[in-house]
């Protein structure tokens, strides 16, 4: 009788272990965040080389999801990210008077450049500035490959060709509908203009005749930002883990990861909350 209790009793010991097991797998799987972003970020490898970091100190991985900026806004409205890093500060300002987040931080910033055929036969390397250029392109009518995929960097060019007073249309002007690495594809192949950050096109691998030919300009400015997604709008969502990441990319460790990130030698985003001494 003893020897029965006691073999039942260790199964029971046995089925609870398995049981515990099961259950910390399960909670073990579930120590991840799905993030929205932008192809930038991803294209360039940031997230290759930080989120390894954050995911040693945390014990929480990140998966993100690379789309454009718009698509971000709409994955997130859905409530099918957990969290948010964009780059169009106006966007993701009316998305938190919205109430689809409750915080807004900057985390990081680069700019914006235009490349273009070498022998730039719109002549926009001696142009006064950004809107001169984007003017000498339509006056041109040279070839211009436009993402046209309400991103981030899609919603910066039309802001400029508004400001050059352009209505971009015809056989010159082609919206691909695609993320930044494709539309640079196509822009090399096409040997035509195009639109980018900074970060992608010094990743880019593909140039073909494209340079970089005008940059600088103060209209270019590309500003990051982390988006803490509102709680009352999705609560399913892993806001506790959410919101690590969110602190994470502004504490000294996260922007310091942000700082060392480099492609051949070059530093391609400049975190915000470190001292500019520090991100030169």
């Amino acid at each position: 009788m003893k020897k029965t209790t006691t073999l039942a009793t260790a199964r029971l010991i046995t089925s609870g272990l398995v049981g515990l097991s099961w259950s910390a797998s399960l909670l073990a799987d579930d120590d991840f965040i799905i993030l929205a972003s932008t192809t930038s970020t991803e294209n360039s490898g940031l997230f290759d080389a930080i989120i390894p970091t954050f995911t040693d100190t945390t014990g929480i991985d990140v998966r993100v999801v690379a789309v454009g900026t718009g698509q971000a806004f709409e994955i997130a409205r859905r409530g099918d990210a957990d969290s948010m890093l964009v780059h169009d500060t106006a966007g993701e300002e009316q998305f938190v008077a919205d109430g689809y987040a409750s915080e807004r931080l900057d985390v990081m910033y680069n700019d914006f450049v235009v490349v273009g055929p070498s022998d730039d036969p719109a002549g926009i390397s001696n142009s006064d500035n950004v809107i001169d250029a984007f003017s000498r392109i339509a006056k041109s009518e040279s070839p211009f490959a436009s993402r046209g995929d309400d991103s981030g960097t899609n919603r910066a060019e039309l802001r400029l060709w508004e400001g050059a007073g352009v209505a971009p249309q015809g056989e010159w002007y082609r919206e691909l509908g695609s993320g930044m690495g494709p539309t640079l594809n196509t822009a090399a192949g096409m040997n035509a203009y195009t639109f980018t950050d900074r970060a992608t096109w010094v990743a880019f691998q593909n140039p073909q005749d494209l340079v970089l030919l005008f940059e600088g300009d103060d209209a270019l400015f590309n500003q990051y930002g982390s988006l803490l997604l509102s709680e009352q709008q999705h609560p399913h969502l892993k806001h506790d883990l959410a919101a690590q990441w969110h602190r994470w990319l502004v504490s000294e460790q996260g922007q310091q990861a942000i700082a060392d990130f480099a492609v051949n030698g070059q530093r391609l985003f400049f975190p915000n909350a470190l001292p500019s001494s520090n991100t030169q």
